[in-house]
């Protein structure tokens, strides 16, 4: 039978004078799955998934980053990896155990870099999305260009549309005004990115570029783990997927058919049910449903 879900707007404490603002969807008692986007995307990257999981069982908590979407913005700009997952680990300490993680790009730094941190709960279960410690130089720098371009927003949604067209290599499907949630309508009447663009200064950016900090990270981590890479990625390539998969023989691995980058926006359906049968196996305690939905029942 299937599950009637909607995802509702909740805020959390976050930094002092704002919330953070997440999504959350399922059985407030059923085991939380923490959705964590990539830079500059927003809580709405995850909706087709959060439902997913959330008909399948599971609690399913789609979190805008600090400083993404409606979360507020840190006072001294610190977008530090080590920083995020330090505040992430306090985030995701009150949610209980078992305890799940999916981390697209920015989000999977974030993930992998809380393995490190002292005062992390114990993660049983996380899934990485087109991210690992080694990633493609080409790759990055060309999401690092989209990102940086275009400072002083757009006059319209559908030059925003054209410009995310040309780094996905495709037209966006859907409708331009959708972008509303990426984007907000600044005072001079202009369309801007919603997130701060202190994100992606010299002194933030270079704090995520160290495979070896990455890397030590995981290598403390004995929960389950996974790696989904697009198979159209130029970040993760099939020759860095294979040396993941060397340093940390025991991970899963799945590689997407038609999905770059931007996995779940690519291949939503398939990508939502690789994380469910991912979490059916892995996790304690995991939900009777797992596994009985079909996300692409799953929509807005």
């Amino acid at each position: 039978m299937t599950r009637t879900v909607v995802l509702q707007r909740r805020e959390f404490p976050g930094f002092p004078g704002g919330a953070w603002v997440a999504e959350v969807a399922g059985p407030d008692a059923a085991p939380a799955v923490l959705l964590l986007h990539g830079g500059g995307q927003t809580r709405h990257a995850w909706g087709g998934t959060a439902l997913a999981l959330a008909r399948a069982g599971w609690r399913a908590i789609a979190l805008d980053l600090p400083g993404h979407g409606d979360s507020a913005w840190p006072p001294d700009g610190d977008y530090h990896v080590e920083t995020l997952a330090r505040e992430m680990a306090r985030f995701a300490a009150p949610l209980g155990q078992p305890l799940a993680l999916v981390g697209a790009s920015l989000g999977g730094m974030i993930s992998m870099a809380m393995m490190a941190c002292d005062d992390a709960p114990p993660v049983a279960a996380l899934a990485l999305v087109d991210i690992a410690p080694h990633v493609e130089e080409v790759g990055v720098d060309r999401i690092v260009n989209f990102m940086r371009a275009h400072p002083e927003g757009f006059a319209t949604l559908e030059d925003a549309a054209r410009h995310i067209a040309a780094y996905r290599g495709r037209p966006v499907a859907a409708h331009p005004r959708g972008l509303g949630k990426n984007l907000r309508l600044n005072a001079a009447g202009r369309w801007v990115w919603h997130w701060d663009p202190r994100l992606m200064n010299d002194e933030n950016h270079s704090h995520r570029n160290d495979p070896n900090y990455f890397e030590r990270a995981l290598t403390g981590y004995r929960g389950e783990l996974l790696l989904i890479r697009g198979a159209r990625s130029d970040v993760i390539s099939e020759s860095g997927a294979q040396r993941f998969r060397n340093s940390f023989p025991r991970a899963r691995f799945v590689n997407l058919a038609g999905a770059g980058h931007m996995v779940a926006g690519d291949a939503n359906d398939v990508f939502s049910r690789t994380v469910i049968d991912f979490l059916a196996d892995a996790m304690p305690g995991a939900p009777t449903a797992a596994g009985g939905d079909s996300p692409g029942d799953a929509a807005t």
